[in-house]
């Protein structure tokens, strides 16, 4: 019996630490679970509180993005009615100027009429800007009697840029498809004029006195040159003082452009003949040199473009009719629309009615609107 009984004890006792055991157990898993679903309850608050935050932030996001646009809208009404105020104020102001501005100075020719032309510019149409190639000096022009296009870059030099037309010139990057030209001395100053398959620039000579050589460019040879009792040093326009000698073409031929000595206030032109470079005639046109940037010739008149040190709005000022049929009420006061700086040179061609301006290395077309002259 006595066995049995211990047998009897020791299970029991071993039953009942296995159910203690598992008791424990059963208690740590359920303590783990209710912590993990606490942490998962913790989880999905957190989840969903991050949701109606998001929502309300897109909410909010997007309300900001329709303000935006409205107000977008609101300015770019703004900034259109503010540039077609800001156009006509300025046509406003072109319109005062007109009305205060000095009246351009006109004055008689001292001997018979020269020119059969009766054309004087009344406006300019308007402007194209082409490109920017080259330095903040030069000149560019056109042939009056075919498409072709030449280039001078610089203030001076022995090479100048040919091309077929104006169309291939504004396609081309720099020169690059230009035929480039070889002069047998330097042109000085971008003050030459391409006349008739002719081209005719300016040299200093060896004694420093100035020179207009007429090179065919068809031949590539110089065909003439002569001589003017100019002064060097004595510049044509002073905001432009490398510019010695000016030429310009017109519908009745070839110009000049000139100062006889730097202590010479005025601007003298001569009528040359194309042919032999011979002076056929003489003036003073009374249009001071001070403050003068640009001249160029239309229909045998005079047209000195003015500005200021520093650079302002180009405005022709001064006007000189070797026929003396302008009379001052027709003298235009023409203001160039503001650009860049000031003109280097102004090139006009006859055929075109339309002047080749070039403006801080910028090569730009003013397109003008003519009228005729009265006879007085």
């Amino acid at each position: 019996m006595k066995p049995v009984f211990l047998l009897l004890v020791s299970t029991f006792w071993t039953l009942t630490g296995a159910q203690y055991y598992y008791q424990g157990l059963m208690d740590y898993l359920d303590n783990r679970l209710l912590a993990i679903e606490d942490h998962m309850q913790l989880w999905h608050d957190q989840s969903r509180r991050y949701h109606t935050e998001l929502l309300d932030f897109k909410k909010l996001t997007a309300e900001a993005m329709d303000g935006l646009r409205n107000d977008h809208g609101t300015i770019l009404e703004d900034l259109t009615g503010a540039g077609v105020r800001v156009d006509r104020v300025e046509r406003e102001m072109d319109f005062v100027e007109t009305q205060t501005s000095p009246r351009a100075c006109v004055n008689k020719a001292d001997k018979s009429r020269v020119s059969d032309c009766v054309e004087i510019i009344s406006g300019i149409r308007s402007v194209k800007i082409l490109k920017r190639v080259g330095s903040p000096n030069g000149m560019w022009t056109r042939d009056p009697r075919s498409s072709k296009v030449y280039v001078f870059n610089g203030t001076s030099g022995d090479t100048i840029h040919q091309f077929d037309s104006v169309r291939d010139f504004s396609r081309s990057p720099d020169a690059i498809g230009s035929r480039q030209i070889r002069l047998p001395s330097d042109w000085t100053s971008p003050g030459s004029a391409v006349y008739n398959g002719y081209l005719y620039y300016v040299e200093q000579g060896e004694d420093m006195d100035v020179q207009v050589v007429k090179y065919d460019l068809m031949s590539s040879s110089v065909t003439d040159i002569a001589m003017f009792p100019v002064e060097s040093q004595a510049s044509v326009y002073s905001l432009n003082p490398e510019i010695v000698a000016d030429l310009a073409a017109d519908d009745e031929g070839l110009w000049l452009l000139y100062a006889m000595s730097d202590s010479e206030p005025n601007i003298n032109l001569a009528k040359m003949d194309p042919t032999t470079l011979d002076i056929e005639q003489i003036w003073d046109t009374r249009c001071p040199r001070e403050n003068a940037e640009a001249a160029f010739v239309v229909c045998g008149t005079v047209y000195v473009v003015y500005n200021t040190r520093l650079a302002s709005r180009s405005r022709i000022q001064c006007l000189f009719d070797v026929n003396d049929m302008v009379v001052s009420e027709e003298a235009p006061l023409i203001y160039f629309p503001r650009r860049y700086g000031a003109h280097a040179s102004l090139k006009y061609n006859p055929e075109e009615k339309q002047l080749y301006g070039w403006d801080d290395g910028y090569q730009i077309i003013y397109r003008l609107t003519m009228k005729r002259k009265l006879l007085v």
